[in-house]
């Protein structure tokens, strides 16, 4: 009988923003039970992003998701903190993988079993688009609360990214305990209240 090799999708939700977690998801699929409509969780809308997560929980031989703090975001820089979510998800796994498909040009140092980074890997590798959806709508989930903790900032609407509105209120109220106070705009603002 042949032997089917557990493939595990990996990819990142925020690298991006000025405020927030970085988030990773790793899903090994089950071949068994394919699911239709797996692409780069930014081509998708909330609500099938959402349909689909549930689906990937509910049938994926193994998920699990992982971040990186602010804090840590700070104290490493992004990249590395992006590589620390990722093997932390993989970690998290209850299942050790054959392989890991890495989303992106770069892989973190370390990893378990071998490894490969696929650029645009989201597109291609339904694993890796699995482990997209993950990622993004837990971060998503995260920012609405974060929202209720920090109100005034807008976090439900731009999650952490770097809209107009999100760049007024950060003018108007300063920086909070979960803005990347490393990212450029942050520390400007930083410097505007004398906080520097």
């Amino acid at each position: 009988m042949r032997v089917v090799a557990r493939i595990c999708g990996v990819d990142e939700a925020g690298r991006g923003p000025w405020a927030g977690p970085v988030t990773a998801g790793a899903v090994i699929l089950d071949p068994a039970q394919p699911i239709a409509g797996l692409t780069d969780s930014k081509k998708l809308t909330a609500a099938r992003r959402e349909a689909l997560a549930i689906e990937i929980r509910q049938t994926a031989l193994a998920w699990a998701v992982a971040e990186a703090t602010p804090a840590e975001i700070d104290r490493i820089n992004i990249r590395q903190a992006t590589f620390l979510a990722m093997t932390r998800a993989i970690r998290a796994l209850h299942i050790v993988p054959d392989e890991i498909l890495i989303d992106g040009n770069a892989l973190p140092a370390d990893l378990p079993v071998p490894a490969r980074a696929i650029i645009k890997g989201d597109l291609s590798e339904p694993a890796i688009s699995a482990a997209s959806i993950l990622a993004k709508t837990a971060r998503d989930r995260d920012m609405l609360v974060l929202s209720d903790t920090y109100p005034g900032y807008g976090f439900a609407g731009h999650k952490g990214y770097g809209t107009a509105a999100h760049a007024a209120a950060l003018t108007a109220l300063g920086p909070c305990p979960i803005h990347r106070h490393s990212f450029a705009p942050v520390a400007a603002a930083r410097r505007q209240r004398g906080l520097a």
